[in-house]
């Protein structure tokens, strides 16, 4: 099994948007059982909160199946238990390594670089602009999906 885990700063807006539009990707392609995927935070900041009003709304519309979760924060643990760990920027890139100390393993990536797409993933909570934000995790994660399948 594959495990991945999304991750953003507070695990609301761009690393649950990844997290079910990956879901999406996989049982749309039948490959359910071969994935565990899921997402966190690098922050303390919005931990035991759902997801977003305007993540919820871009799902919606893009019909893409979501349920109600609470933020986590990632762990120095979860290092051994996934075999990715896909930041939306380089801000998070920086918290991860910061949390697990090291990446010996090279499990650290920026989702947009498996699009072979040298930037960030803007932040909606900023920007509101969900639908960019939408679009370029799509890009990232039907990437992954064609690397790893």
């Amino acid at each position: 099994m594959i495990k991945i885990m999304f991750v953003c700063h507070g695990n609301i807006c761009r690393s649950p948007m990844a997290e079910f539009v990956m879901k999406n990707i996989v049982r749309k392609n039948g490959d359910d059982g071969r994935f565990y995927i899921c997402s966190a935070a690098t922050s303390n900041e919005e931990i035991g909160h759902d997801i977003h009003r305007g993540t919820k709304q871009i799902l919606k519309e893009k019909n893409i199946p979501f349920h109600r979760r609470e933020a986590v924060r990632l762990t120095k643990n979860d290092y051994e238990k996934y075999d990715y760990i896909i930041g939306m920027d380089s801000y998070n890139f920086q918290n991860i390594l910061k949390i697990f100390g090291c990446d010996p393993e090279e499990k650290v990536h920026l989702l947009l670089s498996f699009a072979d797409i040298d930037r960030n993933i803007a932040d909606p909570w900023y920007t509101n602009d969900f639908e960019c934000t939408y679009n370029d995790i799509l890009k990232g994660c039907t990437a992954l999906y064609s690397k790893l399948k």
